[in-house]
């Protein structure tokens, strides 16, 4: 997927952390951090689709030196020009195949960014980029939501997520392909506008394949950045692969 694409260039960056403003939140962003600070030790983070900074700055400010890749220069326009955001090094690229000098102890990609790669092939390309840029005993963490298929009842293809007096939010899922797209419908002075960004949605135990794929093996796996157990009512993981240290 590309910047020139639309999905995530100015009338999305423009709105990007208001509207996803309980991601910012205290709660939701120092369990994340708290982790990939742990995980990253003495060494350098990598976060593949950086965006706006939400994860990269309170990390960077707690002296883990990050770098990000990202397609998005309107997203990254708004990291740089945040308190810290100076500290930051980006990289404007796919980060399923755009490397970056240097190695790195942890390589991250947070809230379902992985799904943004819209096929299989793409997905393994990006597996191998964070184990290539991973120094032995490295670790590359995915979170990511587990597909909502449990929902779909026989002939239907749509599960709504998001209902309101003047906003519909919905994903649609083609099983026969992984395909799936989510799509914002809002009424704005009167009218109805109707965006929608496509993804492939992926399972836990295709991924642990990519991984081996890449040479790394699965380490952990949580229900959340909490590390409550991951059990077959999640919704969500997070997963940690490492790259064997020999």
């Amino acid at each position: 997927m590309s910047d020139e694409d639309g999905y995530f260039g100015e009338n999305v960056a423009a709105r990007y952390d208001a509207s996803s403003a309980d991601r910012f939140t205290p709660d939701a962003v120092d369990p994340a951090v708290g982790l990939l600070a742990e995980l990253a030790g003495g060494g350098r983070a990598l976060e593949f689709g950086i965006g706006t900074g939400r994860i990269a700055l309170p990390l960077a400010g707690r002296g883990v030196p990050v770098h990000g890749i990202d397609l998005s220069r309107a997203m990254t326009s708004r990291l740089g020009a945040k308190p810290g955001g100076d500290a930051v090094g980006v990289t404007i690229g796919d980060f399923a195949t755009t490397r970056v000098p240097g190695a790195f102890t942890v390589v991250y990609l947070v809230y379902n960014t992985i799904n943004n790669l819209t096929t299989q092939d793409a997905q393994v390309d990006c597996f191998r980029n964070a184990a290539g840029h991973l120094e032995p005993g490295g670790c590359f963490v995915i979170e990511v939501g587990v597909p909502e298929l449990r929902l779909l009842p026989p002939g239907q293809t749509a599960v709504p997520f998001g209902v309101g007096p003047t906003e519909w939010a919905f994903d649609t899922y083609d099983t026969a392909t992984q395909a799936m797209s989510s799509n914002y419908v809002s009424i704005v002075d009167g009218r109805a506008e109707h965006s929608s960004i496509p993804f492939r949605y992926v399972w836990p135990a295709e991924l642990d394949l990519m991984a081996r794929l890449a040479g790394l093996r699965l380490r952990d796996r949580w229900e959340g950045w909490s590390r409550a157990p991951f059990t077959h009512e999640s919704r969500h993981h997070v997963s940690v692969w490492e790259k064997p240290a020999d």
